[in-house]
């Protein structure tokens, strides 16, 4: 019995040691398509000048953008008029990044089967993304007119809010990777990034940034500069597994008035962190 126990108790620590061991760094451009609505299509873009500011030969090979989409929208394009499918069918991506609204949307799991088919090797994200509205009401149709003071918002309550999606999103996920039997389907954290960039700047401790209308182009929640590129950094981390801090700042920074280079500097390598550190921490990201 002792010999069984022993070998169990290796068997056992080899397993553990193994799942904790952090996945490598991706060394080599990746073929990212996307599926997206406008609180996700700006990725695109973004991820690419990042990429290649790492040094790395990024390639973007479909774009299919509908707004306030769910991603059956994208799915009922015809593959004719699909870019997206089109690619996937070829075996051309390594990445396909969706955004979903609200859950249930079957149509996740329907392009993950259509890229798997093509390319085994293929990885898919998902984005969680910040709360439209400051709260969490997954109803249609979308409630894009409802007056939201973004500096008002309660943070603790954002936070939970965007929890309780985070584990919706977590559990759709993990069901998809079940029925698939391996784990092809990653989780990006977008809005627990968005949620601790906006206590920062109720601290005064994002550079260059006084209130959290600063970051918001509306009530419903579109995302200007500094929100973009937290989530696009956070695209970049899960994608290639790697930090993007110490990255340089981007060109579109010289947009943001009344923010000097040193805040526009210090406010990049914020964005960089808080990416980082929230994607590195999520167990469905792949890169832990």
């Amino acid at each position: 019995m002792r010999v069984l126990d022993l070998l169990a108790t290796l068997v056992f620590a080899s397993c553990i040691a193994w799942a904790a061991d952090p996945q490598p760094p991706i060394t080599t451009g990746q073929r990212v398509a996307t599926c997206g609505h406008s609180f996700h299509v700006f990725t695109y873009r973004q991820v690419e000048q990042i990429a290649v500011a790492a040094g790395l030969k990024h390639q973007s090979v479909g774009l299919s953008s509908i707004g306030g989409s769910t991603v059956q929208k994208h799915w009922d394009v015809p593959e004719e008029k699909s870019t997206v499918k089109q690619v996937l069918k070829a075996g051309g991506a390594d990445v396909l990044t969706l955004s979903p609204i609200w859950l249930p949307d079957e149509a996740i799991e329907k392009f993950v089967k259509l890229g798997i088919e093509h390319n085994p090797a293929m990885r898919i994200t998902v984005q969680e993304y910040w709360m439209p509205n400051d709260e969490y009401e997954p109803v249609y149709p979308l409630q894009t007119k409802k007056k939201v003071d973004h500096n008002a918002t309660d943070l603790a309550k954002l936070r939970d809010a965007t929890m309780r999606y985070a584990q919706d999103i977590e559990d759709y996920v993990k069901g998809i990777n079940q029925r698939l039997g391996k784990d092809a389907v990653l989780i990006v954290p977008v809005g627990m990034a968005a949620v601790t960039l906006r206590e920062k700047i109720v601290k005064g401790e994002a550079p260059g940034l006084k209130q959290q209308s600063e970051i918001f182009r509306d009530n419903w929640g579109h995302a200007l500069l500094p929100l973009q590129f937290l989530s696009s950094y956070c695209h970049y981390a899960v994608i290639y597994r790697k930090s993007p801090v110490g990255l340089p700042v981007p060109l579109a920074f010289g947009t943001l008035k009344d923010m000097s280079d040193d805040d526009r500097a210090k406010l990049n390598t914020q964005l960089q962190q808080i990416a980082w550190d929230t994607v590195s921490a999520h167990p469905m990201s792949g890169v832990k």
